[in-house]
């Protein structure tokens, strides 16, 4: 193997890793003796020049302290970790880093706090058992609400309609239309 194409293997790396593409995880397995071995055959059964590099596999996504800090509780002052300001939100944000740098995913960190901190780390419930209920009673407290107003609002114009109609067929008094259009007379001027 040339020592362009060695050159070129470590390169694509360590570029990718800087620009934020790759954990530090994905890169040193990149440039392992595996990957090293496959290109070189594939460089020397090739007559030209150029070899291509290696398309380095899908990046998944770099968890981030600000995304996790929205999502999670200061354990202690029970607001989310963005906004808290104690010793213990500062030991959780250390502990997050330390997990961010080891290329951990959001979920794996959530988890991760989840088994250090207990379920108050979570800035929201889980999706299955008791938890469940914190979705699904607003869900039918708003479905009954609208039921009730399907119901209601019916009648309600019904009765608006029919107490419209008998108010429509009273006529003003002889006092109260002599003093409406004495009213209007003035401000006609």
């Amino acid at each position: 193997m040339t020592l362009k194409i060695r050159i070129r293997m470590l390169a694509i790396p360590v570029v990718a890793f800087a620009i934020g593409v790759l954990s530090p995880t994905t890169s040193v397995a990149m440039a392992s003796p595996a990957t090293t071995s496959s290109i070189s055959a594939s460089s020397t059964s090739a007559s030209s020049t150029s070899v291509s590099a290696p398309t380095p596999p899908a990046a998944k996504p770099r968890a981030s302290l600000p995304a996790i800090e929205r999502r999670v509780m200061c354990v202690t002052c029970k607001i989310p970790l963005i906004v808290a300001e104690s010793p213990q939100a500062d030991r959780e944000r250390v502990f997050i880093r330390g997990l961010i740098d080891e290329g951990q995913t959001e979920a794996q960190i959530e988890r991760a706090l989840v088994s250090q901190y207990g379920p108050a780390a979570l800035g929201l419930p889980s999706t299955h058992g008791f938890d469940l209920t914190a979705y699904l009673v607003p869900l039918a407290a708003m479905l009954a609400l609208a039921g009730t107003l399907a119901l209601l609002l019916p009648r309600w114009r019904r009765r608006a309609r029919a107490q419209a109609g008998q108010g429509a067929g009273s006529a003003l008094s002889a006092a109260d239309t002599a003093r409406l259009d004495a009213d209007l007379a003035r401000f006609d001027r």
